[in-house]
């Protein structure tokens, strides 16, 4: 958690092996949903620096293949991608926070990624992400 909102911070940390990278005005809910991602194995990272680094990640080339996801798993890489946390997927498409993070951790073994931002970058990288 810090105030510093510059984008090689959040590179080096995320290099070093942080499991995310929260601003303080994040607020209470976040940093909550923070360490439950730490303790779960994921990374969370403030949606506010989500959104500005993935955009870095428009620029590279999309995937030739095709989607290999189901309608509901691409919805739900596009609000990952929008930086939500699983209360919120779950709000929005009238799921459990726990169903959220269910399909998240489907989502990541079909696509061989690691962590929900793994799968947002994926997202952006495919076109999938509202810009």
């Amino acid at each position: 958690m810090t105030t510093f909102d510059h984008d090689a911070y959040v590179d080096g940390a995320l290099r070093n092996g942080a499991c995310g990278f929260l601003l303080k005005r994040s607020g209470p809910a976040l940093l909550v949903e923070g360490v439950r991602a730490a303790v779960a194995g994921d990374a969370l990272i403030s949606p506010e620096v989500t959104v500005r680094l993935l955009r870095a990640v428009t620029a590279a080339p999309r995937p030739d293949a095709p989607n290999p996801l189901t309608n509901r798993e691409t919805d739900i890489v596009r609000l990952v991608a929008r930086g939500l946390t699983n209360a919120q997927i779950g709000a929005e498409l009238f799921i459990s926070p726990g169903t959220a993070k269910t399909h998240i951790a489907n989502i990541q073994t079909k696509l061989g990624l690691h962590n929900r931002v793994a799968v947002a970058a994926w997202a952006w990288r495919a076109g999938l992400a509202d810009p």
